[in-house]
């Protein structure tokens, strides 16, 4: 019995990304055969709920230009609580309603994906480059399969999400797009799909028409200076998955029709690792996870 290639797809949690048909695609693919895990973010669902609880954001900027969340212990609350509580009982539900089996699990069932919680990460304010000691943020360091290949053995989508585990046994927050990717690595992955609120890397961040359609990374720098945002974190995880052994990363839009077989198809953007003296040398890494 032939195996089908193992595809992981991120479900970003942008407003626009177009989740329902995400599910919906995913839906049709794994009747046709295809064997897939789903991870999802949540920041649209993020903001909305800490605005109705009170909760203050705060975007923290790494002195290579990658953003990501603030995540003070009130913060962890609204991400854990947007992310299993919002987020995932509505994809499970949008794949049962295509008579698709899913199981939506955090990072921390059966100690999925374990992490190590920074102490300390940097961020640029004012031009000045300040250490933020108090966030719940950690870097993923072991991932066990045993809870997504059973799932998948059995035919079901494993829907998977942050928080991860800490060294301390405490839920703490990773970024999505790299823990799909540890994920992906671990899982021994065909293919890696990112899919956001964007058509793909952008050449020019202020030009949606200006798609790439190969994007060249750094086997060891920060992305280009090009890619901010979520955009440069989103390149970070694909060398990850890259690096690791994942065959192909694409970066798509998941606001498209089909977006998962659109981007199958070749949609988007391909990251591949640029040669040594593609790139300028840098001994930095990315500095926040959040």
């Amino acid at each position: 019995m032939t195996t089908p290639p193992l595809t992981v797809v991120k479900c970003g949690g942008n407003p626009a990304v177009d989740a329902a048909g995400i599910c919906a695609d995913i839906a049709r693919l794994v009747q046709e055969g295809h064997s897939i895990v789903l991870v999802h973010g949540g920041s649209g669902e993020i903001r909305r709920l800490a605005g109705e609880l009170g909760v203050p954001q705060r975007t923290l900027v790494a002195p290579d230009n990658v953003s990501t969340r603030y995540t003070d212990p009130a913060t962890l609350d609204v991400v854990v609580l947007a992310l299993t509580g919002a987020v995932k009982p509505r994809l499970v539900a949008e794949l049962a309603r295509h008579n698709v089996p899913a199981v939506g699990l955090t990072g921390m069932d059966g100690g999925m994906l374990r992490a190590r919680r920074k102490s300390v990460v940097r961020s640029v304010v004012d031009g000045r480059t300040v250490l933020v000691r108090d966030n719940h943020s950690g870097r993923i360091t072991t991932v066990r399969t045993e809870l997504p290949k059973a799932l998948l053995r059995l035919g079901h989508v494993p829907v998977v999400s942050p928080p991860a585990i800490d060294e301390h046994d405490n839920p703490v927050n990773v970024d999505a797009d790299r823990a799909a990717a540890a994920l992906a690595v671990a899982l021994g992955a065909d293919r890696l799909l990112l899919l956001t609120g964007a058509p793909g890397v952008l050449a020019d961040p202020d030009d949606a028409t200006s798609v790439q359609s190969t994007h060249r990374i750094s086997p060891t720098g920060p992305p280009t200076r090009s890619a901010t945002g979520g955009m440069a974190l989103k390149l970070v995880a694909a060398r990850e998955a890259l690096t690791g052994g994942v065959g192909s990363v694409r970066i798509a839009d998941g606001r498209a029709s089909a977006p998962v077989s659109q981007a199958l198809a070749g949609a988007g953007t391909t990251v591949r690792i640029a040669p040594p003296d593609e790139t300028a040398p840098s001994t930095r890494e990315t500095e926040i996870l959040a």
